[in-house]
Order: structure tokens, then C-alpha cells, then sequence
């Protein structure tokens, strides 16, 4: 860890990266319930998000456009585009303003997403290839840590004084992360021409993933995790209301309790991906979060309270290690459009867990449903290691087969 800080260019990345979250964070929760506010519709606050998770969807166009440019000149640009596009919020004063909440929320998930995938790329040439486990364990240590602290001050401010200083802090911090990514010295080689259509070069991601077994099998591992995940949105309630028997702001405690166990397994999560591997990184975080969820079944704070804490330890694990994996497998100039498709991939599926989790709480009991999660976390894990094992055998056993093999089954023998 001490070596990747020691590099400039990568300080100034990971600064601009986590003062970027910071200001959308905040904003965010700010938005659901400044439009909770205007509407008294707890439909209408939640649309908030799902207006930016729809713009998201259209990321394998950002992912085509982020491998057909250099990615920090396109970040200098993006930035403050995105600042610009926050602006029309101030323009919100009552009900009938709330459509600009939305027609943003979706352009914002389009930027988001584009932004995300470009830094992602741009981590993947300008940190050493040995160096990707820190660098991404340092990045969830730190955005799992802004999210403990983000949502409060977003809400804190929008009480206070409003939603106009959040607009303009977040306009702000998108300028300030231009700003930063201007003064990386790193030069990039300009791309080399894609000579395909359109819809080939966004296609590109999505079969380099389906034809490359190890990131097909991090994806299938990921869509089932994020399912369970999905289900979060609704379920935690229940346990609060119907398992816990406390007032709905005690969610906000066990909010606390998952980002605590986020920060401290983020802290250790590139150690981890180097004794262990990134595949067995992801595996634990998987095995993580179906404890998690299990415990959060037993009507006990004793068992809730640690159950939220290991289930958010699982996160920054699966997340830093799969962000690693599709760095280290990916080449340079197929980044962009592979990134793109792994976040379609995994966000149409979750945001379908979001709408169907929130119809079976309703209709069953919320341990039915913690169940099925803690099934569909297993099966993950269980897939995913069952894959890893065969695939180490594999090379095991392809090594084992070139050493013992006779010169004339390997070529032509070395002359030095």
C-alpha cells in the first residue's frame, strides 16, 4: 500500500475519485427526500433512484466512447459536463418540478456510469498490474467509509439550509475532480481506430466476457449476488419493524453496523487478494454475506447487530476483487466497453430484485425472504469456488504436462 501512495498520479486519481462520490452521495439521499417532501409519495422519493439506475443502462455507449479516447482528457471533459447537468435541480421549487428530479436522475446515471467506467480504465493503465489489489481495496476502504458519513451530512444540510447548497457542493466537487485528473502527469497513446459499426464495438464487451471462462464465471457469480443484495432495499425494514420491534430510524443504526464491517474488511482486502487470489477473495465475501443475512433471521439484536456487520464485510471483498479480476484480464483497450457490460449485467438483474423484493415482503414472512437470500449468496459462493478450484487443477495439470513432456512433443529445444 505504501508503494502504490507513493506514486503521485495515483494519490491525485484516488483524491479525485472519492471527492466525486462525495458530493453525489450526499446528493442523493438529499433528492429522495427533498421529493418525499414536495409529493408526501414514498413511490414518487423512490423514482428518484430509479430514474438514475435507468440512465445506467445505457453505459455500453460510455464504454464504446471511453475506449475510442484517451480516458484522462475524457475525464477533463466529463467532470465538469456533469456539473453542468446537476444545475437544473435548483430550478425544483414545488410538485410539479418534480419531473426535472427525474429527467436529471437518468441523464446523471448515464454520466455516472460513463465516469465510473473511464476511471476504471484509467486505473488499469496507470497503476502496475501488481499493484490493482491495493489500489482497489484502498478505494472501497475509503468510498465504504464515505457512505457512513455522506447520506448523513446530505440529509443534515437539506434541513438546514436546503437543497440548493448540495446542488452547487456537488457541482463543485465534479469541477475539483477535473481539476485533479487535469494535473496527473501520465500520458496516454492515443487509441487505435475501431474500424466496426456502432452496435458491433458496444456488443465487443459483452462477448469478450461470455468467451473469457473466468470473468464469464465472476459475472454469473456477481448476478446472483446482486439478487440477493436487491432484496436489501425492502427486507431490512421488516427486520427493523417485525423482527426487532424498533422504530424505523433504527435502520440507521444497522446502516452504521454494515459500514463499519464495509471499512474493516476493506481495510484488508488487498492482503487478502494477495495470499488468497481475487477469486477467493470474492468466495469469502460471498460466504460473508450469507452468514450475514442468516443471522439477520433471528429475531435478536444479538444476532442482527454482527449479521449486518459481517454482511457488509462481504461487500468491499466482492467488489474489490471482481473490479480486480476484470483489470488484470482485460486488455487495455477493450476496458472500457468489458466494464460497461459487467454494470448492464448485474444492474438490470438487481433492479429487478429491488421491484420483487419489494412485492414479497409484503406477501411473506421476511425470513422466507432472508432465506432466499442466504441460498442465492451460497450458490454464489459455491459456483464460484467449485469453478476456481477445476480451473487451478487445470493449469496445475498443464504445467505437470509441459514439464515431463519429451522434446519432440514441445518444439524445437532451447540452444542457449
Amino acid at each position: 500500500m505504501r508503494a502504490l501512495l507513493a506514486r503521485r498520479d495515483t494519490r491525485l486519481l484516488v483524491l479525485a475519485r472519492l471527492i466525486d462520490m462525495a458530493g453525489s452521495n450526499a446528493l442523493w439521499i438529499a433528492l429522495g427526500i427533498r421529493v418525499k417532501e414536495l409529493t408526501g409519495s414514498n413511490s414518487a422519493a423512490g423514482l428518484t433512484f430509479f430514474a438514475f439506475i435507468l440512465g445506467t443502462l445505457g453505459a455500453p455507449l460510455g464504454g464504446a466512447l471511453v475506449d475510442r479516447a484517451r480516458r484522462r482528457p475524457l475525464l477533463m471533459v466529463l467532470n465538469p459536463l456533469s456539473a453542468l447537468l446537476v444545475l437544473p435541480l435548483l430550478l425544483m421549487h414545488d410538485r410539479h418540478d418534480v419531473w426535472v428530479c427525474y429527467a436529471v436522475m437518468a441523464l446523471y446515471g448515464l454520466a455516472s456510469a460513463t465516469t465510473g467506467t473511464a476511471l476504471t480504465a484509467l486505473t488499469q493503465t496507470l497503476v502496475p498490474p501488481e499493484q490493482l489489489g491495493d489500489a482497489n481495496g484502498l478505494l472501497q476502504t475509503l468510498l465504504q467509509g464515505l457512505r457512513l458519513i455522506a447520506p448523513l451530512l446530505g440529509a443534515g444540510v437539506l434541513a438546514a439550509w436546503g437543497l440548493g447548497p448540495l446542488v452547487l457542493g456537488d457541482a463543485a466537487t465534479f469541477v475539483l475532480a477535473a481539476l485533479l485528473i487535469a494535473r496527473i502527469r501520465y500520458r496516454e497513446e492515443r487509441p487505435r481506430a475501431i474500424r466496426r459499426t456502432a452496435a458491433a464495438q458496444v456488443a465487443e464487451g459483452f462477448r469478450y466476457i461470455a468467451r473469457t471462462p473466468a470473468l464469464r464465471q465472476f459475472t454469473v457469480a456477481a448476478v446472483l449476488a446482486v439478487m440477493a443484495f436487491g432484496f436489501c432495499e425492502s427486507v431490512y425494514f421488516a427486520v427493523v419493524d417485525a423482527g426487532l420491534h424498533r422504530p424505523p430510524a433504527f435502520l440507521g443504526v444497522l446502516g452504521s453496523l454494515q459500514g463499519t464491517g464495509a471499512v474493516a474488511a476493506g481495510a484488508v482486502a488487498s492482503t487478502l487478494m494477495r495470499r488468497v487470489g481475487e477469486s477467493w477473495t470474492v468466495v469469502f465475501g460471498l460466504v460473508c454475506a450469507a452468514v450475514g443475512f442468516l443471522l439477520s433471521a433471528v429475531p435478536s439484536l444479538l444476532a442482527v447487530a454482527p449479521g449486518t456487520a459481517i454482511m457488509g464485510a462481504g461487500l468491499p471483498w466482492i467488489i474489490a476483487g471482481i473490479n480486480t479480476l476484470f483489470q488484470r484480464r482485460t486488455p487495455a483497450d477493450l476496458m472500457g466497453r468489458t466494464d460497461a457490460a459487467l454494470n448492464v449485467l448485474i444492474g438490470i438483474p438487481e433492479s429487478i430484485a429491488i421491484a420483487v423484493g419489494a412485492a414479497l415482503i409484503a406477501l411473506v414472512d421476511y425470513r422466507v425472504v432472508l432465506a432466499a437470500m442466504t441460498v442465492l449468496t451460497a450458490a454464489s459462493a459455491l459456483y464460484l469456488a467449485t469453478r476456481t478450484t477445476r480451473r487451478r487443477a487445470s493449469v496445475r495439470e498443464e504445467g505437470a504436462v509441459q514439464e515431463t513432456a519429451p522434446p519432440s512433443a514441445t518444439g524445437r529445444q532451447s540452444v542457449s
